[in-house]
């Protein structure tokens, strides 16, 4: 797997070179600003893109729009936010094409390497991982404008799980309820939210967030 990393403090760039490479990635450049990340995805086409949101040179989200022009450029281009702050734009941006092979986690909740390890692997492979913390904050906006006022409150815990990329098995695991259960809970959440599901977990989770960010 080929990544491009951006991380401006270097002592945390060092870390993840190193996690990265022992895990088998080929990291094609390691970057700390906006400009030059946006010239490495251009020129080395990476699998995945590892990417702090601020960068130099303001510190704002040139991290971000680095990443969203190339994946404009480049469509799928599989981009993983590593980030210290939440913030629902940055997400509803990076989801904003529905195309999926997207991630946004928090660098202080990451607490052992295979966590990060697993995340840049399903997001090169297409698929989707969401902080629970930045899913709690989509489905908050989403409630304050009515989007999912319809759902029940077993429903809700399913669609937060559900979001965060779990299969059916792994939310019967963490509800401790029943594989058909989460199943009727599922049909209904798209349901109510007329969203047609899919066999595809990564594209279910897609198809939620895509409808709760509008």
């Amino acid at each position: 797997m080929r990544v491009v990393l951006a991380e401006d403090l270097f002592l945390l760039r060092d870390g993840l070179i190193r996690t990265l490479r022992e895990h088998g990635c080929e990291v094609l450049a390691a970057v700390d600003n906006g400009p030059e990340l946006l010239r490495a995805l251009r020129e080395r086409e990476p699998d995945v893109a590892v990417v702090d949101i601020r960068l130099p040179p303001t510190f704002t989200d040139e991290g971000l729009q680095a990443a969203l022009t190339a994946r404009r450029e480049r469509p799928g281009l599989p981009v993983l936010i590593l980030s210290q702050y939440v913030d629902q734009l940055y997400a509803q941006e990076l989801l904003a094409d529905g195309q999926g092979a997207v991630g946004y986690l928090l660098k202080d909740r990451v607490t052992h390497t295979a966590q990060f390890v697993d995340a840049v692997r399903t997001v090169a492979g297409g698929g989707t991982v969401m902080d629970p913390q930045v899913i709690t904050r989509l489905l908050a906006r989403s409630d304050a404008r009515g989007n999912t006022a319809a759902l029940t409150p077993r429903e809700h815990e399913v669609l937060r799980l559900m979001a965060e990329g779990r299969s059916n098995a792994a939310i019967m695991t963490a509800l401790h309820v029943s594989e058909s259960a989460v199943a009727k809970h599922t049909a209904s959440i798209f349901g109510k939210l007329r969203i047609e599901a899919s066999a595809d977990d990564n594209r279910r989770v897609l198809a939620v967030l895509a409808y709760l960010k509008r």
